[in-house]
């Protein structure tokens, strides 16, 4: 018989990033939460705490552990008789390993739903300089990361650069010093969007490809370069074919290729799903949609020049 799994979910971050608050207004507001209670573990004590009220509203039942060595399996195994709960929510202490604390040994009914961080913005480029190791070793194993309270004159792309070399598969979004979502801008992008060609990381296609589908507008007439696959489907023309990457969205499952149709004065030849270091001119072209059977403008790319090129080492990116 199978062993039900419990949910269990990590909130990281430095002391007073604002875990707390994550937890109340975010992570307990998802339909997804299991019904019953929520034990809630709290790994070290910060400004803010949930009000006994809300606590109660939510069935949530805390318990403080002050040292990571005290998730024993017979601890964690305690827990569960003590309060049978729905889901564990672990508010994580910043200053601890959390790839050591990862490798315990707990309950099999034990499933780890996911791992979150949040980031003060107003400390981020405090400790991008003096704690760089320590912080970003609380992020490599982060499903996503939120940095709040961002002041305006926040620089957001290097920290979501490295943040990406380390955790291609993070997401990350800012929050303002008002609590409200930072749209992402032309600013947040982590290449030159004014360069003569644009030079596309594999870190950088699954943002590239986004932002062009959102925004196609601000590529319009620009040379890109990326390294891609090369696929032709069944029915499609010679002179064209699609570059592009396999691109996760969330999880393995959603793993699918994306990518624009390009255009070639000549039909080229290639083997499907060979890789190249493609050129393109990223355009639009007026379509009939098949569906609706009305005009639109789409995006195109114009081939200019590819040479073949070896597979990376990881053959799927991330948005």
């Amino acid at each position: 018989m199978a062993i039900k799994q419990i949910p269990v979910y990590i909130v990281t971050g430095q002391l007073d990033s604002g875990k707390t608050s994550f937890v109340k207004d975010t992570l307990m507001e998802q339909d997804w939460l299991e019904p019953g209670t929520t034990l809630f573990l709290q790994c070290e004590e910060g400004e803010f705490e949930l009000p006994e009220e809300y606590c109660k509203s939510r069935r949530i039942l805390t318990e403080s552990v002050d040292d990571p060595s005290v998730f024993t399996t017979a601890f964690c195994e305690g827990l569960l008789k003590k309060y049978s709960p729905g889901q564990i929510i672990i508010e994580f202490n910043g200053m601890w390993d959390l790839q050591d604390f990862l490798k315990k040994d707990f309950p099999k009914s034990w499933g780890l739903a996911g791992i979150y961080s949040t980031v003060d913005g107003t400390s981020l480029e405090l400790l991008m300089t003096n704690m760089r190791n320590i912080f970003m070793n609380q992020l490599i194993e982060s499903d996503l990361v939120v940095v709040n309270r961002c002041p305006q004159t926040l620089d957001r792309v290097p920290f979501r650069k490295a943040l990406k070399l380390q955790n291609p598969g993070a997401q990350v979004i800012f929050e303002g010093m008002d609590g409200k979502l930072i749209e992402f801008g032309e600013e947040d992008l982590p290449y030159d969007l004014n360069a003569d060609v644009i030079e596309l990381e594999d870190t950088d296609y699954g943002t590239w490809y986004a932002d062009a589908f959102e925004s196609p507008e601000r590529y319009k007439g620009k040379k890109i370069r990326f390294l891609a696959q090369f696929f032709r489907p069944v029915g499609m023309a010679k002179n064209m074919f699609v570059p592009g990457r396999l691109v996760m969205a969330c999880c393995p499952a959603d793993i699918k290729f994306y990518g624009f149709p390009c255009k070639t004065d000549t039909p080229l030849r290639f083997s499907n799903k060979s890789w190249h270091l493609i050129t393109a001119e990223f355009t639009m072209e007026k379509r009939k949609d098949p569906r609706t059977g009305q005009m639109d403008y789409v995006p195109v790319m114009r081939y200019i020049s590819a040479q073949d090129a070896e597979a990376p080492a990881d053959e799927v990116v991330t948005l």
